[in-house]
């Protein structure tokens, strides 16, 4: 009889894969761990893997799935839950509530037959054509970074990371999915009085009106709480936009003693401690912070190499991409869908980095891998935008932008934007129709 001390003595490798319970051993599970191979391919159909559940990636994967009915779609998401960022302003003053933004995402993936794996992309091996995650590596056909946006606190902060990880804590952005969006709700109901500040990104950054809106949405809460609170928003444009007669006419009308919008704000300095920022329109104190830094492309882009350059040789912060076929310009078996994307035109430079657009680019690269593993010829398509921002929360009264794109005769894209700066209720009962629809295009 092998006694236990014995057992872990002479068979050490056993002993590491096995539990004992009582007298009985029982085989653990397998660890897995960076190294393992995710996901082996089962057959010869083709593999695409995309980086990011969000907007663009789960609307990818939904739409390849109609395209490419034999393919292995595999989704890489380090979020346990779908979050949807738009709308949630308006769950700031409780229009919608947390079950209106929050999906699982399991659903979608077993009715539209893709995997769905929880772990985190530490790099991309394009030579290999390999995702590196936190639970092992995955090999790909073709390559769909749908991650959006990181927060570049390190241009602020340089290589301050205590710097940047106290204004991440004391002062969230809340643009990127996470628990930011509690602590920036709860800030909001706790707030006693004095100024907060809102920081803007620099263009291009996700949802261009949506600042102004939150700002909108902070100020109606401070106003029907009577809660003596200034709102400085920051800018660095030099004016409100998009829908900037909108949000003006809202400011001037709606929250004049709450809100000050400051153009032509660049931050130049931030002390997060002593909540003093110093900008190109002057030095301001605060008592609570928005502190938003500058939006760049995903994490999983500068894994990928994918990051562009200007004229001058220095990062423009977004993916180098075909503006019309929205693959890299350097590997045309990468894809980038959503917020990630690089400019397009030298007329508007980017498209909106909104979740519209997200949905729109996702279904225009599902039929363009899916013409190319048809062998078909690749039709290259435009999207269009459309973004709903509310204003008042008595009565509910919201205003509108739209953007529409052609190709011109110069052969490069052009934009059309159409402000809808008269705020209504029926703008509200659109945004309801609009989101709705994307949810049940791709999550439900």
């Amino acid at each position: 009889m092998i006694r236990r001390r014995s057992l872990l003595t002479a068979a050490p490798a056993v002993a590491l894969g096995m539990a004992l319970t009582g007298q009985r051993a029982v085989a653990a599970p397998a660890a897995l761990t960076s190294d393992s191979t995710l996901l082996p391919r089962g057959g010869k159909s083709p593999r695409i893997v995309i980086c990011g559940g969000g907007w663009g990636g789960l609307s990818s994967a939904r739409h390849l799935r109609d395209q490419l009915p034999d393919a292995e779609i595999i989704v890489l998401e380090r979020n346990p839950f779908f979050w949807s960022c738009p709308m949630s302003n308006k769950w700031l003053i409780d229009v919608v509530d947390t079950a209106f933004l929050t999906h699982d995402m399991m659903a979608p993936a077993i009715k539209y037959g893709y995997h769905l794996v929880q772990c985190e992309v530490t790099g991309i091996e394009r030579d290999k054509k390999i995702v590196r995650t936190s639970k092992g590596n995955v090999d790909y056909d073709f390559l769909i970074l749908a991650g959006g946006i990181r927060n570049a606190y390190d241009v602020w902060f340089g290589d301050d990371v205590a710097a940047a990880e106290y204004t991440r804590m004391h002062f969230p952005s809340a643009y990127i999915p996470s628990a930011e969006h509690l602590a920036l709700k709860n800030m909001m109901r706790n707030f006693k009085g004095g100024t907060i500040v809102m920081t803007l990104p620099p263009p291009p950054h996700r949802c261009p009106p949506s600042p102004y809106e939150r700002a909108c949405m902070l100020a109606w809460h401070f106003k029907v709480n009577r809660i003596p609170a200034k709102i400085l928003i920051l800018d660095p444009k030099p004016g409100v936009a998009p829908i900037g007669a909108g949000y003006r006419a809202a400011f001037d009308e709606l929250y004049p003693d709450i809100i000050t919008h400051v153009p032509n704000a660049r931050v130049k300095e931030l002390d997060p401690w002593n909540k003093r920022i110093m900008t190109e329109a002057g030095d301001f104190d605060f008592d609570e912070a928005i502190l938003m830094p500058t939006h760049q492309a995903a994490e999983m882009v500068y894994y990928a190499d994918l990051i562009g350059t200007d004229d001058k040789g220095n990062s423009t912060g977004w993916a180098d991409m075909d503006p019309r076929f929205y693959h890299a310009r350097s590997d045309d078996s990468v894809y980038i869908v959503g917020d990630s994307m690089g400019a397009i035109s030298p007329h508007f430079g980017h498209y909106p980095k909104s979740a519209h657009v997200a949905n729109y680019i996702a279904r225009i690269v599902a039929r363009n891998i899916g013409q190319r593993v048809r062998g078909q010829e690749v039709v290259a398509e435009l999207p269009d935008n459309l973004c709903y921002m509310l204003v008042n929360g008595d009565p509910l009264e919201a205003i509108s932008v739209e953007f529409t794109y052609e190709l011109g005769p110069d052969g490069l894209v052009h934009q059309t934007q159409i402000d809808i700066d008269v705020r209504t209720p029926d703008l509200l009962d659109e945004d309801f129709v609009w989101a709705n629809g994307m949810f049940n295009d791709f999550l439900l």
